[in-house]
């Protein structure tokens, strides 16, 4: 199985790329999309070679989503913590977006190995902003506290329009999952994936990580959520975490394994689907041969047998012997 990254690609190499090319790049306008769900306006002028504005488009968010002023909850304050003074927010963002940043490349670090890093960190924005609140909750369980001011069940954006709830306790988080897909081959393949990865955790060897549970219907945690909410084609999916998954550096690791947990799963749906194509089509290309070569042995024995039988031709001689 792979686990998804953390940074955009695109974003990172076209930053990298600026930084290298210094004053000597092009003007860039362009627009991407990440997991089909965050979209990225990146512009670059060579009238101000060194600034790079960028738009991040968030996944529209269902009504039962916590929000402050249209962004996740600490967002703002995430982004500044990661960024310092690279990056500027600009209020109010562009139209069609969520948030706008400038920035200043000159800010970067002088060192190449911690300049990359920023650079990385920079990429990573989707974790920054949607995984806001999902790190303020895990913090606190690090604490072994519960963050002030939040309900018992906390919705935050999963994807466009569907959530995942989270229900935390001072000595744990419980994390829940309803899981929709539109197709109905994906249906019956994030189905079966998703037993099979709740079997997996229980071998020995994931012992340390964080429990899991499915469902075809919804945990107690969800009682009284809209039914809109709960309307899941796949089942649900429940991890408990506990203080020992959000300690150190495992925090950051966390909380992106749990804000992609959909995209990891569309993958490896996705990526069943595409080897059993190609399974299918080998082998109709397999039986196709079959015939072929079945259709040519039995040309060539009929071509032998009309070519290797012997005729005696009679002279006239022969005919009126043959006669008498």
């Amino acid at each position: 199985m792979i686990l998804l990254q953390s940074p955009s690609r695109f974003l990172l190499q076209i930053l990298k790329d600026r930084v290298v090319s210094g004053d000597k790049g092009v003007d860039i306008d362009c627009h991407t999309v990440e997991f089909d769900d965050v979209r990225y306006h990146i512009q670059f002028s060579m009238r101000n070679p060194k600034v790079m504005v960028l738009s991040v488009a968030l996944p529209l968010a269902p009504p039962e989503a916590i929000l402050h002023d249209g962004l996740p909850l600490g967002a703002i304050d995430a982004i500044k913590a990661a960024y310092g003074a690279v990056v500027q927010i600009l209020d109010p963002p562009k139209d069609c977006f969520d948030v706008t940043m400038k920035i200043n490349l000159t800010k970067l670090p002088t060192d190449e190995e911690q300049r990359n890093v920023v650079l990385t960190r920079i990429a990573s924005v989707r974790e920054v902003v949607l995984g806001a609140p999902l790190k303020l909750l895990l913090r606190h369980l690090a604490s072994k506290t519960v963050a002030p001011n939040v309900d018992k069940l906390v919705a935050l954006v999963h994807r466009p329009n569907e959530s995942f709830f989270l229900a935390p306790q001072a000595d744990k988080v419980t994390v829940v999952y309803p899981m929709r897909f539109q197709d109905s081959i994906d249906i019956v393949l994030a189905t079966s994936f998703l037993q099979e990865f709740v079997e997996a955790r229980r071998t020995a060897a994931l012992n340390n990580a964080p429990s899991c549970m499915w469902s075809p219907v919804p945990p107690l945690e969800l009682k009284g959520v809209n039914a809109d909410a709960l309307d899941a084609n796949a089942g649900f999916v429940t991890f408990v975490v506990f203080p020992r998954h959000v300690e150190g550096r495992k925090l950051d690791k966390t909380v992106w394994s749990l804000l992609t947990f959909h995209a990891y799963v569309s993958y490896h749906v996705k990526c069943s689907e595409g080897f059993m194509h190609t399974r299918m089509r080998r082998r109709v290309e397999s039986l196709i041969q079959q015939a072929l070569d079945r259709a040519k042995s039995d040309a060539e024995k009929l071509k032998k047998l009309v070519h290797g039988g012997s005729f005696r031709r009679l002279s006239m001689k022969h005919e009126g012997n043959s006669n008498h």
